[in-house]
């Protein structure tokens, strides 16, 4: 076939297809050049998105159409074999479509782009990750098309190919399901939205800020600093709290005081708490109630709402209301109560038969004890108590 071609050409011929495939590039790269200069100048002046998209369309044009365009601008002026002219005919399809597909994808980005990021400042994280989640698809199904496009160009069957790629895509998806598990579960975040980039969660004892949501993993910042990567589909099936969208945040609190505060005090110390509560800004109480008679102390307990949900404005209002609660306490010599247990000591206690058990028995301290009760204080039960024997031991005989 090469013996052929250049036997069927002269050296004017070559010399004129490669004048003209050098100067077709030469004339396509500087009208390109010519284009987006006109373009970008228009487009500084309005504020249509045309302008810019073209502008940004046409950036993305590549050496390879000036390539395929001067190819086949070569080729006119050439005697090509039958098989060689197909293949320089296919060749120039296939670059065009790949040029193509360069063009569709930098329109693709810029679309996507300029769609999410319109909208509120509180939802650009909801919007960034959707946006790279679509332009990713995008791209996969983009070139998936150019390729089968491609494939059916230079003469391959595309329908026999995609028959056996689907009889063989279930064995390889029975293989990879854990991953198509994590693809299918990336979807249904960016489409339900459970959590955005930039949302605070806790997932289980792990907490931190969403950075990034891709098509296997999500990447959480902690508070500590490290990075936390949770795969998709086990991020799904966990219990998820998203501190982000909380609107207010309720606080709970309790306090105790010791058992000897007067009553007239523990009426008072309700409302102690309520003015120390409604003083604080960006406040709603909800209510403050002597909650129960505990195992050291009577205890209280305050429930309020924060307006703004941010952590750090919680703890500075609940450290106010904690110093005003201890100065005013201390003012009414209300004490709050600590961890304390009191014993109380009798020297005895009444037995089951009404008489004094502990109390200690007549009779010396000897090592074996046979009292016997008298025929006179035998009548009395607590008498005969008294003289009743104590068990003892002794080494030698053992129990008497």
């Amino acid at each position: 076939m090469f013996r052929q071609l250049f036997a069927s050409n002269s050296a004017q011929d070559w010399a004129l297809a490669l004048f003209s495939a050098i100067a077709s590039m030469v004339v396509l790269h500087l009208l390109r050049r010519w284009t987006l200069r006109h373009l970008e100048r228009i487009s500084r002046t309005t504020e249509t998105v045309i302008d810019d998209f073209l502008v940004d369309v046409l950036s993305a044009t590549r050496l390879l159409l000036t390539a395929a365009i001067g190819l086949y601008i070569a080729a006119h002026f050439l005697n090509l074999p039958p098989a060689l002219e197909k293949l320089v005919d296919r060749a120039f399809v296939g670059l065009i479509l790949l040029q193509s597909g360069f063009w569709v994808q930098r329109g693709l980005v810029f679309w996507l782009t300029h769609r999410f990021s319109l909208g509120e400042v509180a939802e650009a994280g909801a919007r960034a990750m959707t946006q790279s989640l679509l332009s990713f698809l995008g791209r996969v199904v983009l070139w998936v098309l150019v390729g089968l496009l491609i494939l059916d160009n230079i003469g391959l069957n595309v329908t026999a190919l995609v028959t056996s790629l689907g009889i063989g895509g279930i064995a390889v998806a029975l293989a990879v399901q854990n991953i198509l598990g994590d693809l299918f579960a990336s979807l249904s975040i960016a489409i339900d939205k459970p959590f955005v980039i930039g949302d605070f969660i806790t997932v289980d004892e792990h907490m931190g800020t969403i950075e990034h949501v891709g098509l296997k993993t999500t990447r959480i910042r902690s508070l500590s600093g490290e990075q936390i990567i949770f795969s998709n589909n086990d991020l799904l099936k966990s219990r998820i709290r998203n501190y982000k969208r909380m609107q207010e945040r309720r606080a709970v609190f309790t306090l105790g005081v010791t058992y000897d505060t007067p009553p007239a005090q523990l009426e008072s110390i309700p409302l102690l708490i309520r003015q120390a509560i409604e003083s604080q800004a960006h406040t709603r109480i909800d209510r403050v109630h002597f909650k129960s008679l505990g195992s050291f102390a009577l205890e209280f307990e305050a429930v309020y709402y924060l307006l703004q949900p941010d952590f750090n404005l919680y703890m500075d209002v609940q450290q106010a209301i904690n110093l005003q609660l201890v100065r005013v306490f201390g003012e009414r010599g209300i004490e709050f109560a600590f961890p304390t247990q009191t014993l109380h000591m009798r020297a005895g206690r009444p037995g089951r038969d009404g008489c004094e058990q502990g109390a200690p028995v007549d009779g010396p301290d000897l090592p074996f004890l046979k009292a016997q009760p008298s025929r006179a204080d035998s009548n009395h039960p607590c008498e005969g108590a008294k003289n009743r024997a104590i068990p003892t031991h002794d080494p030698q005989k053992g129990h008497v």
